[in-house]
């Protein structure tokens, strides 16, 4: 597939391509990294080396590995039949992966297809404004985000961004977009027994300073990813939950990273007893294979989208240019097939409990490791200087241990460019089928990194 000399390659990459997240100046002394290919869990890149990658094609998304020839060949075959329309009209493998995909979220009833998370989280937030102008008088139009949490790329999806380094000099950004804060129980805001229920009532206090009348929904991730792996504080979930209600509040659950087994039920928010208005899903809907993303609804909210056809601003006027193609709801189904197939539900939380406890190991042998936080195969440790203080370890220090990770061939991730000070949270989510012989390598790799930087 590749001449035997890449160097053109790498000079081209280095020459013209715009690479995320990435300081370019870094190339100026050395070659771009570039992956050529991949099976199950692991990669090589141009140089040869093989590495074993523990953060699912680094931002939470190749669920069920590398190299699905089924997957591929799904989508392949679809492309020939029909490779897109746009989405006012149908498409079988949409109307199958729709069906699909609601009979695995109870309660949710109606698909809006987009290419991105961010996407998605933007329809949602316009669904919210539409709904004000039509049923609230214009009021109810205000979304309520949460600290650390992260939506998205886009100018409206930043708005609702809770990590400063995230969206620092993309401003200024729309009305209407009001914070409240984390729930980390780690990083204790209150001195409180009941620290879920006492994080779920600072969402009640900024309600009611806004104005219950002003406030149309709520945008937040199941466990928040980016800014720090946070699992939610025993009883935050059944408050948040139960205030909503109360205020006549349309609760958004964010599982761009959740969704599709991460945590070991197909969504995040299902292990918390909670009934979404709004899922938005994206990353593992398809591994990887294909761009495709989700806004999954009530039959409750759909009507009110029509409710006075003869009116032309009735109905939800939006458009997802990609939510055409027909390749992602066909990569989609593949994909929700292999993870029933193959039991990765079980195996995630098989898995999960065993890095867990491994992880936690790693926690009694090295005092830089000052928390263990996870939920299935999606898990952080965040390091710190001072266990008593709790002072966040140096952020270079923490780049260390990727790159000393990186250098024994283990790809893993951590909290960057979102939290100024604290971009201190290693995180771990391998692919779905990871077994018992990766989570040694993984943690074993880590136990001897980690003490190299203590030391």
């Amino acid at each position: 597939m590749y001449p035997n000399d890449i160097c053109a390659t790498v000079e081209a990459d280095r020459a013209h391509v715009w690479h995320h997240l990435f300081q370019h100046a870094a190339l100026e002394t050395q070659d771009p990294r570039i992956f050529l290919e991949g099976k199950g869990m692991t990669l090589w890149d141009q140089a040869g080396r093989e590495y074993l990658d523990a953060v699912s094609g680094g931002v939470w998304t190749v669920n069920v590995g590398y190299g699905r020839e089924s997957i591929a060949n799904a989508v392949r075959d679809q492309l020939l039949k029909l490779n897109f329309f746009a989405s006012n009209a149908g498409n079988v493998p949409a109307a199958q992966f729709a069906q699909r995909l609601t009979e695995k979220t109870p309660g949710l009833t109606r698909v809006f297809y987009a290419n991105s998370g961010s996407e998605a989280n933007e329809k949602a937030f316009k669904m919210v404004r539409q709904i004000a102008h039509k049923h609230h008088g214009g009021k109810k139009w205000k979304v309520l985000y949460r600290e650390r949490d992260y939506h998205g790329t886009s100018i409206g999806a930043l708005a609702a961004c809770g990590q400063q380094e995230r969206y620092d000099q993309f401003g200024p950004f729309p009305d209407g977009f009001v914070q409240v804060p984390h729930c980390l129980e780690y990083r204790a805001q209150w001195d409180v027994e009941e620290y879920g229920q006492r994080a779920a009532d600072a969402i009640e206090e900024v309600i009611l300073r806004e104005g219950p009348d002003t406030v149309g929904s709520i945008c937040l991730e199941p466990i928040t990813a980016g800014g720090g792996v946070i699992t939610p504080p025993q009883g935050y979930w059944e408050r948040v939950q139960e205030i909503c209600r109360k205020y006549d509040i349309l609760i958004h659950i964010d599982e761009v990273v959740c969704g599709l087994g991460r945590t070991g039920q197909w969504f995040g928010y299902q292990n918390y007893g909670i009934k979404p208005d709004f899922v938005t899903c994206a990353k593992g809907l398809a591994s990887g294979y294909a761009a495709i993303s989700c806004l999954i609804t009530t039959e409750e909210v759909f009507d009110k989208f029509r409710t006075d056809p003869g009116d032309k601003l009735s109905h939800f006027r939006d458009i997802s240019t990609f939510g055409g193609c027909t390749g992602g709801p066909a990569a989609a189904l593949e994909n929700l097939r292999i993870i029933e197939e193959e039991a990765l539900l079980d195996n995630t939380l098989a898995m999960g409990a065993l890095l867990m406890d491994r992880l936690q190991e790693l926690k009694d042998k090295h005092a830089i490791v000052g928390d263990v936080r996870g939920k299935g195969l999606f898990c952080g440790l965040e390091l710190v200087a001072d266990r008593t203080t709790r002072e966040p370890l140096a952020e270079p220090l923490v780049d260390a241990v990727v790159a000393g990770c990186d250098a024994e061939g283990v790809i893993i991730g951590r909290t960057a460019r979102a939290l100024p000070g604290f971009n201190n949270t290693l995180c771990l989510s391998p692919a779905l089928i990871v077994g018992s012989s990766e989570i040694t390598r993984i943690t074993e790799t880590l136990d001897r990194v980690l003490g190299k930087i203590a030391a």
